[in-house]
């Protein structure tokens, strides 16, 4: 709890308004197509555009009785995504489970689908590395959200896990659109402390990046997601696990730890691990949830 983001390089805030801007810019151009669900759901494929004129893919999933009186925008693992949640923590709500670009729907010959490569893609330069693409796509997804279902209203809210909590922390700080979040186990929090520890996963791809090209930190300083949520006013639960092999704990409480409020905190006893009390947790974040987004 004592852990500081790292500091900031010089034009962090106006490379993401910047990016931002741009972003806004772009014509969601919606498309839906019905696909088989439960009776209770309408669950449609759903396209949009976002920076750079990609097609991001992905599910739309909205009640057939009751109404919608609300959105929802879910980010998913570094696993990617396969399919949506049809059990989401919000009631009455239009929900759409984005792809991340390169990944499942949005996936594209020329963008890896696995986070090993994915992770490190364009990492060249800030401009093209694929993170700032992915955290634009989440601005997209509510204009594509809000232009398919005007019912969500003018704010909408955001969950996301390990990666998609990391990308959440990334985006949220310059969206005035998100309402309220829930970032769980979230990713890419303070780099320079990242890169000295040992983890599975993405972490440790991006360690042995570094280890070949000691140029790339500094790069990764613009995409570091505590730095990020220091400008963050979107009230966000965070739910941080005291272990976990793919995400260092102490990057998920830096996260936290930068948030200048509103906020709140659930504490996992493993994140990414399998182990006895899980399930009890999960229900007990279940609910913690449900009443943050209520």
């Amino acid at each position: 709890l004592k852990i500081a983001p790292p500091p900031e390089p010089p034009g962090f805030v106006d490379c993401w308004r910047d990016t931002y801007a741009q972003t806004r810019a772009v014509d969601p151009a919606v498309t839906l197509r019905e696909v088989d669900g439960p009776p209770q759901v309408r669950v449609e494929e759903m396209e949009y555009s976002s920076l750079g004129g990609f097609r991001v893919g992905g599910w739309l999933v909205r009640p057939r009785k009751g109404g919608v009186l609300r959105g929802l925008v879910v980010g998913h693992g570094y696993g990617g995504r396969a399919a949506p949640d049809l059990d989401p923590p919000v009631a009455h709500a239009a929900v759409l489970f984005p792809c991340a670009r390169g990944m499942n729907r949005s996936a594209r010959p020329d963008l890896p689908a696995t986070s090993a490569w994915h992770v490190i893609h364009g990492l060249k330069h800030r401009d093209t590395y694929i993170h700032r693409f992915c955290a634009a796509d989440l601005w997209a997804a509510v204009s594509a959200l809000q232009a398919a279902v005007p019912a969500v209203g003018p704010q909408v809210d955001y969950l996301g896990v390990s990666f998609g909590g990391g990308m959440g922390a990334l985006a949220l700080p310059w969206e005035e659109r998100f309402r309220r979040a829930y970032l769980e186990v979230p990713s890419f929090g303070h780099h320079p402390l990242r890169l000295t520890m040992e983890c599975d996963g993405s972490g440790q791809a991006v360690r042995v990046y570094c280890r070949h090209h000691p140029e790339a930190a500094q790069v990764l300083a613009f995409f570091d997601a505590a730095t990020a949520t220091r400008y963050s006013r979107v009230p966000t639960l965070f739910g941080c696990a005291l272990f976990d092999p793919a995400v260092p704990p102490p990057g998920q409480f830096a996260v936290h730890n930068a948030h200048p409020g509103p906020k709140d905190l659930v504490i996992r006893q493993a994140g990414h691990f399998n182990y006895p009390q899980e399930a009890q947790d999960n229900q007990l974040i279940r609910h913690r949830v449900e009443a943050w987004l209520a």
